[in-house]
């Protein structure tokens, strides 16, 4: 069994469509699932809809339309025929959205948001399915949600691995190729949870793990696995091969090509990671497996952007103590901020962070009531792994550094 899961980068229009079925006949879709993303940027269009069913309400259809439009143009430059089955599939799927938007009593955000989001994966893998079957890939499309059982921990749930494994053993059909939506899952109530952003990666390495796959691929834009991301580093280099316990380091700091959760089960069971190129299908792209850490072996660098850095010192200027560490890291916890990098001394925190919920007004107030607390907005946080003097001399050319943490293997820098 093979599973390949494609971005929504591969299928941002019908011709990314038509490249996954190009993609399929040349490298082979025999016992095959297929994990599809969102098409373009669905996702972002999804969660203006969100936002405006939230706080603008007269622009809500609107946003709406623009994402029936999209994904409309697609329909039509795929299929010839108007009244081809698969016109009126989206179109329940799209009623579907506005049934659930306009009944809805819940004012939980995370709750609104997972139960909407996921009408990009089901429209994508929806369109993908019918046209692969009219060009005579057939295949079965299945609804991810009937595999995948978590918590309701709304926008980055946990997997329940007993039930999700006793679903995909009982229920999976091996022999045929499938495809099915990445990201989402379902809580003990059917309603829909989602894995966190980025979380189709994550999806394939759970199926990789249950269905004792041969391997996991993972087709992007770029060549494979890259030293650094070249939107942001000049002369970005591939790397051939990176073992699980590197690839695992480089996703928790932020590495963009590899979801932070899915190198664990992928581990577990040494199931092979490809990374390669939907544009250059034979390329040999990035394996992640065991083995040499790097090769080449090359400085790695990661960007996270829009973090934020807070210091804190006790208002007494006394030791900032364990009693003081567990208040924080619970006041963390409480409103679910995402933590990059921590750093202390005698009489200070530091921490720099992610702000997913929108949490970050109530957490301030409320560590202010115990701290002197310094706060700054719209930081980067660089990581550099195998890093030299030089690298770090370059990289904090022209930037004014807030906070530097360096260990043998990692250095971490905070800049504006």
């Amino acid at each position: 069994m093979k599973i390949f899961k494609f971005g929504g980068a591969s299928v941002k229009d019908a011709e990314g469509v038509k490249n996954i079925a190009s993609v399929l006949k040349t490298v082979g879709y025999e016992n095959t699932l297929v994990i599809v993303s969102a098409m373009g940027k669905t996702t972002n269009a999804m969660e203006l809809v969100i936002r405006n069913y939230f706080e603008n309400r007269a622009e809500l259809q609107s946003a709406l339309q623009d994402v029936k439009k999209f994904h409309n143009q697609i329909l039509l430059d795929l299929f010839d025929n108007e009244r081809h089955p698969v016109f009126e599939h989206v179109k329940n799927l799209f009623t579907e959205l506005g049934t659930f938007l306009k009944v809805n009593k819940s004012p939980d955000y995370n709750f609104v948001y997972d139960q909407t989001i996921g009408y990009g994966e089901l429209l994508s893998t929806t369109i993908i399915s019918y046209y692969l079957n009219e060009i005579g890939l057939k295949n079965n499309w299945l609804d991810v949600r009937t595999f995948i059982k978590t918590d309701n921990y709304y926008r980055r749930a946990n997997i329940n691995w007993g039930t999700t494994q006793t679903k995909i053993s009982k229920d999976f059909d091996i022999n045929i190729l499938n495809i099915t939506q990445g990201f989402l899952g379902s809580d003990t109530n059917n309603f829909t949870t989602t894995l966190g952003r980025e979380g189709s990666d994550y999806t394939a390495a759970i199926f990789a793990y249950c269905l004792n796959a041969s391997s996991v691929t993972i087709w992007k834009d770029v060549p494979g696995v890259l030293n650094a991301d070249p939107r942001y580093f000049e002369n970005a280099k591939l790397l051939n091969q990176i073992s699980y316990r590197e690839a695992i380091e480089l996703a928790f700091y932020g590495a963009s090509v590899i979801h932070p959760k899915t190198l664990q089960p992928l581990q577990r069971k040494e199931i092979p990671l490809y990374v390669k190129s939907f544009l250059n299908p034979l390329a040999d792209g990035t394996i992640v497996s065991k083995g040499k850490a790097l090769e080449p072996e090359t400085p790695c660098f990661i960007v996270k952007k829009n973090q934020i850095l807070i210091s804190l010192s006790s208002l007494d200027f006394s030791y900032i103590v364990e009693e003081n560490i567990s208040e924080i890291f619970s006041l963390l916890h409480l409103y679910k901020m995402k933590v990059d990098l921590i750093q202390n001394s005698a009489i200070s925190f530091s921490v720099c962070l992610e702000d997913t919920y929108n949490n970050l007004e109530k957490l301030l107030q409320h560590l202010k009531a115990k701290f002197n607390v310094i706060f700054h907005k719209n930081v980067n946080l660089y990581t550099i792994r195998h890093f030299s003097e030089d690298v770090i001399t370059t990289l904090e050319k022209d930037k004014t550094v807030l906070l530097k943490q360096l260990t043998q293997q990692t250095v971490q820098i905070v800049a504006t």
